[in-house]
């Protein structure tokens, strides 16, 4: 059964994008969660945006910072793109094992609410606000900020709080207030499944206002937001995808043109390719890939419906490689995966017919069944290693998602098709799997898009909503 439903009548906010820029510090914890700086935005912001799903919890929230970051790229202090003008709802009522800091890691910025610009008895129209604003920054050479990224395991939403809490008694040191004048302004945006499930937890050990939001809604708005910022949505080269998708990993070793561990502004040679036209490109696919697969349709007019999904999804791969390997995070299990070879568990097509079925494209090393070779007559089980048993996993997963994203998109005559969600974590063998999918079963015609900050589509969509006071605030 589907669902549809209808985007509320929106708001037009303003987000200045002008400059935008993905900060760099990558590491393998950090893949999918750099900083993106905002130098041209300098609007108060104070809320806190979390996606709790079936894995993972994501937090994304807005610093503004005293002094600009490190090495912010050139685009930064141009401002050449245009504000981004971005249509909100109102507001209704892998690796993956990562150790979170104690305190906030972003000691550079504070949370801002407007209340403390303001101060609690002071009313300032808009024209008024902004200039007070561009009067501290001529004073303190202020840089705008950057909005966080910040990634949790749900079994452990209590370290999750306790990063939030710390965040908010920061910002009220560095703002100078008590924690009690810092609470009053700021408020918690949950969507996902545990936007329900843990709503007690978080109002009654924060003390901050938490409002719950559709998690569907999120998404929508989270990528249309995300499409904004330049060096964000990206595809691998033809070649790329072939590399990935079909050598092993010896041979992958002897032929390997460059290593890639994640997309940059400067990709290697039959390697990434980014996407120039930062503006949203509806309509379009979006499959997001979590614990289990949504896929999601949206309109050219911003209607969307929820028209497929699988359960194999992430919570799937992370749940059977815990019980057939000595993995005990996602980051090891894509680890191991990424020497492995897939030919020794799974049957392939040369296995059957000791060459490629030409009449039907299939080359030998096409999967023909997964784990194929593991089943042998007469009781005899060979063993496994670790390796190989995580890369047929991760193909057999990855490839059943790729062929129900291909087969959405060919019934809704749909050429964007988005891939979102930690499942894929900037992993290239993930990437090139889905990839080549949709290269295949399309003959060519479409390519899997993906997104730098893929995890976090809900919690920005999230943090969007709440950039503008609801009608009930203005009134």
């Amino acid at each position: 059964m589907t669902t549809s439903t209808k985007l509320p009548t929106p708001k037009v906010i303003q987000v200045d994008t002008r400059g935008a820029v993905i900060l760099g510090g990558e590491s393998p914890e950090t893949r999918d969660s750099r900083e993106i700086y905002l130098p041209n935005y300098i609007e108060p912001v104070s809320h806190i945006a979390v996606d709790v799903g079936g894995s993972l919890a994501k937090v994304v929230y807005f610093t503004r910072s005293p002094e600009p970051p490190a090495s912010p790229s050139i685009a930064a202090t141009r401002g050449s793109s245009p504000p981004s003008n971005i249509t909100t709802p109102s507001p209704s009522s892998s690796p993956i094992n990562i150790s979170p800091p104690a305190k906030p890691s972003h000691r550079h910025g504070a949370l801002t609410p407007m209340v403390l610009d303001n101060g609690p008895h002071t009313s300032l129209d808009e024209g008024s606000l902004r200039s007070s604003l561009l009067r501290r920054v001529s004073v303190q050479h202020f840089p705008g900020g950057s909005l966080n990224f910040v990634r949790f395991e749900t079994e452990k939403i209590d370290e999750c709080v306790e990063f939030i809490q710390s965040l908010i008694h920061h910002s009220a040191t560095l703002n100078g207030v008590t924690i009690e004048e810092m609470r009053k302004g700021v408020k918690i945006m949950a969507t996902g499944g545990g936007a329900h499930k843990f709503y007690d937890l978080f109002s009654s050990v924060l003390e901050v206002e938490v409002r719950r939001e559709d998690e569907m809604e999120c998404l929508i708005e989270g990528l249309n937001f995300i499409t904004l910022i330049p060096d964000e949505v990206y595809y691998f080269s033809d070649e790329l995808i072939h590399f990935h998708s079909h050598l092993s990993h010896v041979e992958k070793q002897k032929n390997n043109p460059e290593q890639l561990e994640r997309p940059s502004a400067n990709p290697p040679q039959y390697g990434v390719i980014f996407e120039r036209n930062t503006t949203p490109q509806l309509p379009c696919l979006l499959v997001n890939i979590g614990s289990g697969v949504s896929v999601i349709k949206i309109d050219e007019d911003g209607k969307f419906e929820r028209v497929s999904g699988t359960s194999l999804g992430g919570g799937t791969l992370w749940g059977l490689l815990s019980l057939l390997t000595p993995a005990t995070s996602f980051d090891e299990m894509l680890a191991l995966s990424e020497k492995g070879d897939n030919s020794s568990v799974d049957m392939l097509v040369g296995d059957i017919y000791g060459q490629d079925y030409g009449r039907l494209g299939l080359k030998s090393t096409t999967i023909a069944s997964s784990f194929g070779k593991v089943f042998k007559k007469g009781g005899h089980k060979s063993n496994f290693s670790a390796e190989d048993i995580s890369k047929s996993l991760l193909y057999a997963v990855s490839n059943n998602i790729g062929q129900i994203a291909y087969m959405n998109a060919e019934k809704y005559n749909l050429e964007r098709i988005y891939f979102g969600g930690c499942f894929i974590r900037g992993h290239a063998a993930t990437i090139g799997t889905l990839s080549y999918a949709i290269r295949f079963w399309s003959k060519g015609e479409k390519r899997a898009l993906f997104l730098r900050h893929e995890g976090f589509l809900g919690a920005i969509g999230a943090w969007i909503k709440n950039i503008t006071p609801t009608e009930a605030e203005e009134a």
